[in-house]
């Protein structure tokens, strides 16, 4: 089960249960967590991703992308794709069931909390001021410096020697934390097609009471932009040989 194709899987698995789970602790009433906030969600998410990462790594993926985006980025800057459907695959099939399993462990939670809105906001992201080319250049904008910066943690002109063992995880869950707290507000930061794509699905499948529909016009919007933020973001580093 050592392979990078699990590694993938379980490491987007425990990111989604504990970034969807912190949304789900803030927003389902009855929850010890209940309106925690901005700062709990976006800390919640950026340790998630910590784990996420670091689950990734020790299942056999040591590049850990967790994201189709990164996925993207990373074929784009090398010219190397053979991988990128295999990523994928794992990377939206993880989602789906970490979205899963949060929504098991909050069970009773969902019929005491009434807004299907708030529900919906529990799995996936939609603008807060709906204007999809907005909401659409927020998404390119937050997953280019997601992908650029993460370039830069592990570049030459960062170390000649790459962050020292166990120190570029907590960079780039930092990184994340930055995203969210300075970007994350207009569109709920996806930054991660996977991430969206794969809870919304849940959301559609999943019996949640009261759950009302999973705002499939919006879809598109945190899928596409975080791909073409990947890409433009992988012909940056690449043309910079970053």
């Amino acid at each position: 089960m050592h392979s990078v194709w699990f590694g993938e899987f379980m490491g987007t698995l425990v990111l989604v249960l504990l970034g969807n789970g912190v949304c789900a602790g803030v927003t389902l009433r009855k929850s010890y967590a209940a309106d925690a906030g901005w700062m709990v969600v976006t800390t919640g998410w950026a340790l998630a991703v910590l784990c996420g990462v670091l689950v990734a790594q020790a299942f056999g993926s040591s590049g850990a992308h967790l994201n189709p985006a990164i996925t993207l980025s990373v074929a784009v800057n090398t010219g190397n794709y053979t991988q990128l459907l295999s990523y994928w695959s794992a990377q939206l099939l993880g989602a789906m069931c970490g979205a899963s399993l949060m929504t098991l462990h909050y069970g009773p939670h969902w019929r005491l909390s009434p807004d299907p809105a708030a529900k919906l906001g529990i799995f996936c992201t939609c603008g807060a001021v709906r204007s999809p080319l907005f909401n659409l250049a927020s998404e390119v904008i937050g997953t280019m410096v997601l992908v650029v910066v993460a370039g830069a943690i592990g570049s030459r002109g960062v170390s000649s020697t790459g962050p020292a063992a166990g120190v570029g995880q907590w960079l780039v869950a930092s990184l994340v934390w930055g995203i969210g707290l300075s970007l994350g507000g207009t569109t709920g930061y996806a930054i991660n097609p996977a991430r969206d794509l794969g809870p919304r699905l849940a959301h559609a499948l999943l019996p949640i009471p009261g759950k009302g529909g999973s705002n499939w016009s919006y879809a598109l919007i945190p899928v596409a932009g975080p791909l073409l933020g990947g890409a433009l973001a992988g012909l940056l580093l690449h043309f910079a040989h970053v």
